[in-house]
């Protein structure tokens, strides 16, 4: 079957890929095992001597590959800038700190010396989005990959140039064949490949229904995962917030990649005090953004990834609308070629309609407001997911007080939940579990072998 390239501002045909066969999928699978046989006894300092190359090539050739990104999901160039940086910057993280963190660790028992060893545990497959194309398999296969694992990526189909070219940069740097695989494959493989007995652990960064579907069949083959799904991130604005300021995150927050991120700010839970003059600036700033080239400079917000997606958003804001949400801008696409959806701002959005706890995958914000912080708490926990969030206020006390009664994975405090490569990713719920980034990273698939030395 054939799999198209497509730039969605354009709805241009760019590239076309053929999908491989089952028998060459799992063919690779083999080649994967055979090559971890070698790749676990390389030394920390031959893995990072071809990761260093490669977090090298990636600074060198930014603009280039920025360019693909934007070209084939639509990102804005600025922002395709830097996810490459970002990537060179995990990369160089684990490069560099991954000897440390694998290192034995003493346990303090008696009568005994006793260990634990973090050693590889075999192939992984990654299976991987869109919205992020570079560094979501950066964030996969950086860690594992210096702990002595070799990986196998199915990428979404949408952005198979980008794909290719991960696997094209890997190998200019000289890591070994069947270190790092791209799979250009259907979903209906992802069974027979999950169940290949060579085959030891599965990360899945998608949606929800992904998620549960590749979980289920790692779990029947008794494979361990790491899933990083859906988000609804609340925002939370307190009467003592600084308002400038507090705006200007939340757009940032809302529009950055024209909204499609997992850890975008969604849901906008303000106290009444501040709720008008917030909801006005915020209006304000977002429709004062101009849609555009996402290869324009002067853009600032390109096209959704593709037109299947922006079909999608209209459908769940219209549903959300015709059951009594308010439209306080927006609430449609643009009289434009391309896969643009118009920055919208919803309101008067209850439990019982569509996008209440649905995630909004674009440039939409929906507004809520509460009366006070301990109504602001109930509203943000009240949802199936549960990965970022952030709240706004100058009390340090208050701050850290909701941080810590929001039940999601990660909390920030006066800016939109973002990504490190020193701190850890991930969420609970329906958001998923397991975590990337940081040290906890790099432990997710790594055998903690226990060694117990007792008297000879």
């Amino acid at each position: 079957m054939s799999v198209k390239s497509i730039n969605p501002a354009t709805g241009e045909v760019m590239k076309s890929f053929e999908e491989l066969t089952k028998s060459e999928a799992l063919e690779a699978v083999e080649k994967a095992h055979e090559a971890y046989g070698k790749w676990r006894h390389t030394s920390f300092r031959e893995r990072k001597s071809i990761l260093m190359k490669f977090a090298g090539l990636l600074r060198d050739r930014t603009d280039e590959l920025a360019e693909l990104i934007t070209l084939e999901m639509g990102k804005r160039i600025s922002e395709s800038r830097a996810e490459i940086t970002f990537c060179a910057e995990i990369v160089e993280f684990y490069a560099i700190g991954a000897e440390e963190f694998l290192s034995d660790h003493p346990l303090d028992v008696e009568g005994a010396d006793a260990y634990l060893q973090y050693t590889p545990i075999g192939v992984l497959v990654g299976v991987m989005p869109w919205n992020f194309p570079f560094y979501q398999v950066v964030r996969f296969i950086a860690p594992n990959l210096m702990a002595g694992n070799t990986t196998l990526v199915r990428h979404a189909s949408i952005v198979p140039q980008c794909a290719e070219k991960i696997g094209a940069l890997l190998q200019e740097c000289g890591l070994p064949d069947g270190v790092f695989t791209n799979l250009l494959i259907p979903h209906e493989l992802l069974e027979p490949l999950i169940a290949h007995k060579h085959v030891r652990g599965v990360s899945l960064t998608g949606s929800e229904g992904a998620g549960s579907s590749v979980a289920a069949l790692a779990g029947k083959n008794l494979k361990p995962t790491v899933l990083e799904l859906g988000g609804n991130d609340p925002f939370i604005v307190l009467e003592d917030a600084d308002l400038e300021k507090t705006i200007e995150m939340a757009i940032k927050g809302r529009m950055t990649n024209t909204g499609q991120s997992c850890v975008a700010s969604k849901r906008f839970i303000v106290v009444e005090k501040v709720a008008e003059p917030f909801l006005a600036g915020l209006k304000k700033g977002m429709e004062s953004m101009k849609l555009g080239d996402p290869m324009s400079p002067d853009t600032d917000v390109g096209p959704l990834s593709s037109e299947s997606a922006a079909q999608k958003l209209e459908e769940q804001v219209q549903k959300t609308v015709k059951a009594g949400a308010t439209v306080v801008l927006g609430g449609g696409r643009p009289d434009r070629e391309g896969a643009y959806f118009n920055p919208t701002i919803l309101t008067d959005v209850t439990p019982d309609m569509p996008s209440y706890d649905q995630e909004l995958f674009g440039p939409v914000a929906t507004v809520y407001v509460v009366k006070n912080e301990d109504e602001a708490v109930r509203l943000a926990n009240d949802s199936s997911y549960g990965l970022g969030g952030s709240v706004y206020t100058r009390d340090p006390k208050r701050a850290r007080a909701i941080a810590e009664s929001v039940d999601t994975g990660m909390m920030f405090v006066n800016q939109p939940t973002n990504s490190q490569a020193e701190l850890p990713f991930g969420g609970i719920k329906n958001s998923g579990y397991g975590r990337e980034l940081s040290k906890l990273g790099i432990m997710e698939f790594v055998n903690k072998k226990l060694i117990h030395l007792g008297e000879a």
